[in-house]
Order: structure tokens, then sequence, then C-alpha cells
């Protein structure tokens, strides 16, 4: 199951968990209107790719309790300290993930919060970072390591809970759980005032402390996060396509040239006008053919190979390659255009595939861990540089007068996610992205199950059906 999350400015998350599989095939597809007239003219797909589209994968795993367990057995002298730091990090990080989405989720506007889900989210709070607290390392080099964590996740739901509190609907109703929610936030502020985790500068500087958090955060994804190398494809082989392309014009004008002695007889002006416009003609034909050459050879061939390593061990547990084109919604297969729905109006859009196979090898991941979560980051800040500044003015008649106001300009972006497993399993997702030239302003999903019509709506149709065949019976027959 792909999630799609709304990031600052024009930033969208697309995450993903690669379950017990070792194969997975993610496809996605960005339908941009055509009033903003994007091509590949405009943004290349290799610009498009480095700019726009930033992977990261992490280790992931479903027993919650596994690196807790590993940090006790840490803490009792039986785990390196290269384990208890990878330990300690997942825990941390996957509390991080789990307290930032039920959070954003409770934050929507568009959600109905209720006292009971608030009052658990501060409960599991405060349980999960007791149990974190309860096995604190002696020796000096993981007790700091420890700290570092002990101190991001103090504050970071510290963050959280006041986030929630501000965004609490006002009422007696809700004084109950809003008192709560900021008795976890004096407690967490105490302990970290207690073990002198910050200086008194950051303390009484926000943006200095908001620095600091983010690079504990930093410290705790790296050795959960797996190294990147990424290499460009068909270099080689482009080079190979240019000499055959350059030989194969020298051919013909060499003939031409052998030609031309032969009818021009020796050096003379003629003879050199000649020759210019043949190799005139050869830098624009050789060019010509390259492109050609280069697009045969290259048609549905990846463009990217990523390898995945270890950031601890640095062995090497994963590779995938990557694709990106422009194409036309005529091309796509019939289950995309079907989530689509396309209609007369879209029949400009841009569309834009991207493709990724990837192979992993569990056998070689941490112990205990058998999935990785995959995190895109999709910047739509080159579709956005193609709006139009400025807003449109809207006029509205109320009570006999008539009222002008502006509102901002909006474009909507459709997005579609396909997921193929080893075993062929398909899961195909739909997203309508609202954005402006600023930021993108909300993110709604689509429901792509067919709607079962009511028992009128089939009665109805029943009726049509049956009318329509009454009268065709009466038609004359030649």
């Amino acid at each position: 199951m792909i999630t799609v999350e709304k990031k600052d400015g024009h930033k969208l998350k697309i995450s993903h968990v690669i379950q017990e599989t070792t194969n997975r095939q993610l496809d996605f597809y960005i339908f941009v209107p055509g009033e903003l007239g994007l091509t590949d003219k405009i943004v290349s797909e290799d610009e498009f790719y480095h700019n726009a589209i930033h992977g990261k994968r992490t280790y992931y795993s479903d027993v919650n309790h596994l690196p807790l367990v590993h940090s006790r057995l840490a803490s009792r002298g039986k785990l390196s300290t290269e384990q208890y730091r990878l330990s300690l990090s997942l825990y941390a990080y996957q509390y991080a993930l789990a307290l930032e989405k039920t959070s954003e989720q409770l934050l929507d506007d568009k959600q109905e919060r209720t006292i009971e889900e608030v009052e658990e989210v501060a409960q599991l709070t405060v349980r999960i970072l007791k149990r974190l607290r309860r096995s604190i390392p002696t020796d000096k080099k993981l007790l700091k390591y420890y700290e570092n964590i002990d101190n991001y996740l103090s504050w970071f739901t510290e963050q959280r809970c006041l986030a929630l509190v501000a965004h609490l609907p006002r009422g007696n109703d809700y004084n109950e759980i809003r008192d709560m929610l900021l008795d976890v936030c004096n407690k967490e502020s105490e302990h970290r005032t207690k073990h002198n985790y910050n200086s008194n500068k950051a303390l009484q500087d926000p943006t200095r402390m908001s620095n600091k958090m983010r690079l504990l955060r930093r410290l705790i994804e790296y050795p959960v996060t797996m190294s990147e190398k990424t290499i460009e494809l068909g270099n080689n082989t482009k080079k190979i396509v240019t000499g055959f392309a350059a030989g194969f014009v020298m051919i013909f004008v060499t003939i031409m040239l052998i030609k031309a002695r032969g009818v021009l007889g020796d050096i003379t002006a003629s003879f050199i006008v000649v020759l210019s416009f043949i190799y005139a003609a050869r830098e624009v034909f050789k060019d010509d053919l390259k492109q050609v050459l280069w697009r045969l050879v290259r048609k549905n061939k990846p463009k990217w190979r990523k390898q995945f390593f270890d950031a601890n061990s640095g062995h090497l547990i994963g590779r995938q390659l990557e694709w990106l084109e422009y194409t036309q919604f005529s091309k796509l297969d019939s289950e995309i255009r079907k989530a689509r729905k396309h209609k007369v109006s879209q029949r400009e859009e841009a569309v834009l595939h991207y493709k990724s196979t990837t192979r992993m090898s569990p056998i070689k991941f941490l112990s205990g861990y058998e999935q990785t979560r995959e995190s895109i980051m999709l910047d739509l800040r080159v579709v956005a540089s193609l709006m139009e500044k400025g807003s449109q003015r809207i006029y509205q008649l109320k009570d006999g007068q008539v009222t002008k106001e502006s509102v901002e300009k909006r474009h909507l972006i459709n997005l579609i996610t396909q997921e193929t497993d080893e075993d062929n399993t398909v899961r195909i997702q739909r997203w309508k992205v609202i954005m402006n030239r600023s930021k993108v302003v909300d993110i709604e999903a689509i429901d792509l199950a067919p709607k079962k019509k009511s028992t009128a709506e089939r009665t109805d149709a029943t009726i049509k059906d049956k009318t329509a065949s009454e009268k065709e019976s009466q038609l004359p027959i030649f």
C-alpha cells in the first residue's frame, strides 16, 4: 500500500513498504495540465529526474519491540556498540515516523478527531518513552548516543503534543485532554532540563534549537538508511552510437566527394562550394542519425541503476533499475487509463511515467529485519515554475449588490501509482494534487472501486432500456 503525504512547499512524500518479497516494481504517472506547456523541450527527462525525484530507503520492521530488546542486551554488554546504535536508531526512527504520521492525521482539518484518539496518542507516547528510559547504558560511548536520541524524542514528542493542543476545538469538552497533553509537554521539558541536554543559548533561541534537533534527526536516520550509488546507464552505448553514426555518414560523404571530383575535375571554386555543402550536410545528418539510433537502441531500457549498501557493514544488499519518460495517454495501459477516467478536457495533458524495479537480498539484512521502506520525495517546483503569477477576480451577486473577490490560481495534478509484487499482484491508486505557484494546497485520495448503483437507479435504467426497445419495435422495416 502506497501513502502520499503533503510536505513543505511543493513536495510530496510517496512511501511504501517492500514486504518479504525480493522483487517489486513501482510505477507512478504524473498528469500535468496541458495549459502549463510542460514538454521535454522545457524540462528534459534527465533534468526532472535529478531535480524532482529524491529517494531514500530504510530498514523497516513490524516487530516494534525488537530494537528495544537489542538495546537492553547492549546495556548488559551482550551487543557491540555498532549493534546498539543501530537498534536504538531503529526504535527511535520508527517511533518518530509513527508519531509524525498519527499526529498529521489528527491535525488534518478534513478528518474528524475524537477525544479518545488524541488521548490514545498521548498515552502511547508516555509508555513508549518510558520503555526507552528503563535501560540506560553505563558505557560512556553508548550513553552519549542514548542521550542524543532521548533528547530528540523528548523534544519531538513535545512539539507534536503542542501542535495537537493548538488545533484542538475550543470548548469545555476538550479541557481534560488538553490538560493531559500539556502535562506530557511539561514533563518532557522538565526531563530535558533535569539531564542538561541543551544549553541555555539553545533554549533561548528557537532557531538554534530547531537546527540542533534537525541534526539529531539525521543522527538517528543515518544507521538505518541505506547508502546509495546511482549509475547512469548507456554511456558506452552512446559512444558506440556516436561513432557508428559518424562512420556511416562519412561513407556517403566520401562517395559524394569522389563523384564531385569526377564531375568537376581539379580543385576549382565550384568544387570548393560543393565540398562545403557536402560537409554541412554531414554535420546535420550525423546529429539526426545519432538521435534516431539512440532512441531505437535505448527504447524501453532503464536509464539509471541504483545500488544499495548497508550503512554499517558496507555490504551490497539490493539493486534498482529506473526509467523516466514523457508518454501519451493513448500509450498507457488500459488499467491506468481507466483509473485516470480520461475526458475530452484532459487530452492535452503531459504525462510523465516513472518506473522502478527493485531486487533486494533480505538474507544480507540486519538480523530480524526482512523489510525495507522506500520514501520518494517528489518536488513539483519544476511544474510550479510554469504557473502564472497573480490571482483572478470573481464577481458575485449578493443582496442585489455586485461584489468582487480575488481568488488564487490553482491547478490540478493527477498522480496514479501502481505496485506490482513478485507474485504479479497489482495495486493501483490515484490522488488529486491541488497546487498553486507557492505550494501544494491539498491532496485528495480517489477511491477507484466501482460504485454500485442504487435500487432506484437500476429501476430507472431498466425502464429506459424497455422504452427504447419498444420504440425500436415500432420503427418501419425496409
